[in-house]
């Protein structure tokens, strides 16, 4: 059997959870299996290298960051296969570009194009522990290029999909799926199986667990992922396929998202083509948009709102800026004080009046709501950043989260 196992920054932060981590990936092998091993930078050794780089540079290559950001995830495989060389067992650390990962060309938020396996293979074949860096491929210039946060995942998943694994395992610091963030609310429960519609909603609204990408692939490949600490041999949380919808909540989650900004466009022409040239404008630049309000007209305009990434803010203004004379809008403005709740359940699709229930919860705690965006499994809100804990707590208590068999009577 070839297993895949992704260890987190968190589960390598330090010498201890490195040999631990170690001793756990021998252990696999020692069960007859093949083992493949990604890993992320130790601890909080991304944000470090990013606070590092913001003392020599405000406006930084995105190709240099590619070349300084990676360097974390190739400390962490060496140390690990050190670790594991020393409990006695055959081991190779590769980078991305040793593996064979293949991106597009766009730095800091690659996407991952194709993998070749001959080497994995190779070192398999060889009766070697493979252990890979996460989060980092190379493109067709043969510059090294990163996946964004999280990528790690994506790296653990698209492996296994190539490799065609039996099994991948994502350990966190966390030994499972919650109803929401437990360091927020302490009483959310954990989630024996999750569809990978809810996951990848889940994640995709602020839910840290997993990155989307990740999940897209899972589910595109249909390769169950179980989710569970480095810390312990407990069961996690199964993502696969859609489990068994007439057993499970109505509600299964409650997300937020903090990396949210509001970008407003004032008197804007009320003409074809106008938000065609703004927001391909921006996704030429590979920002991504959530949500989009465009207001009544009133004298041949209109005024549009829509909301990116705090990492992203900059990079918006300036080409907001860029486009104001050849769009025709007076005038624009952002807003970093907010942030984005959401409620996520499959079982929505069934039941009328969700979302209604969820502005009363909010309502209830006085809590205004900016915009508002739905699909078939989730409805997002917009609130002022200061209100998140309110609001996630809230909604949490509504659907009844805090107990999962009385969540299931919700709605019926």
């Amino acid at each position: 059997m070839l297993v895949v196992k992704k260890f987190g920054g968190s589960s390598v932060a330090n010498p201890e959870r490195i040999k631990r981590v170690a001793r756990r990936v021998v252990e696999e092998q020692q069960r007859g299996n093949q083992v493949v091993v990604v890993v992320s930078a130790m601890g909080d050794t991304t944000d470090e290298l990013i606070e590092l780089m913001k003392q020599v540079t405000d406006n930084p290559s995105e190709r240099e960051m590619d070349m300084l950001l990676s360097t974390g995830e190739q400390v962490s495989i060496a140390l690990l296969a050190m670790a594991i060389k020393d409990l006695g067992v055959d081991v190779v650390s590769l980078t991305g570009a040793q593996v064979g990962i293949y991106t597009d060309d766009v730095h800091t938020k690659a996407k991952i194009l194709d993998i070749t396996t001959d080497r994995i293979g190779e070192e398999l074949a060889q009766g070697r522990i493979v252990v890979v860096a996460g989060f980092q491929g190379v493109n067709s210039h043969n510059d090294i290029t990163t996946l964004g946060r999280g990528g790690s995942d994506t790296t653990a998943v698209a492996l296994a999909a190539a490799l065609q694994a039996d099994v991948c395992e994502i350990f966190t610091d966390v030994d499972g799926v919650y109803t929401t963030d437990p360091r927020l609310v302490p009483e959310a429960s954990k989630l024996e199986r999750i569809s990978f519609d809810e996951m990848l909603e889940l994640a995709s609204l602020g839910a840290q667990v997993l990155h989307p990408r990740s999940v897209e692939v899972a589910k595109q490949y249909g390769i169950p992922l179980h989710v569970r600490t480095s810390f312990d041999h407990r069961e996690g949380t199964i993502v696969e396929e859609a489990p068994d919808m007439e057993n499970a909540p109505v509600v299964s989650g409650v997300a937020y998202d903090y990396n949210v900004v509001k970008i407003g466009l004032f008197d804007v022409p009320d003409q074809p083509g106008v938000a065609k040239k703004i927001f391909k404008a921006l996704s030429a630049q590979n920002i991504n948009v959530d949500m989009i309000i465009q207001s009544a007209m009133r004298n041949n305009m209109n005024d549009i709102g829509f909301t990116t990434t705090r990492d992203d803010l900059r990079k918006a203004l300036q080409i907001i800026e860029e486009i104001r004379e050849e769009v025709g809008f007076k005038s624009y403005t952002h807003d970093e004080d907010v942030a984005k709740v959401s409620i996520v359940g499959a079982g929505m699709i069934s039941h009328p009046g969700v979302a209604a229930d969820m502005f009363e919860a909010l309502a209830d705690e006085g809590i205004n709501l900016e915009m508002i965006t739905t699909s078939e499994i989730k409805v997002s809100c917009v609130i002022k950043r200061a209100e998140t804990e309110k609001a996630v707590k809230a909604l949490h208590k509504k659907f009844r989260l805090h107990d999962l068999e009385e969540a299931k009577k919700y709605g019926k």
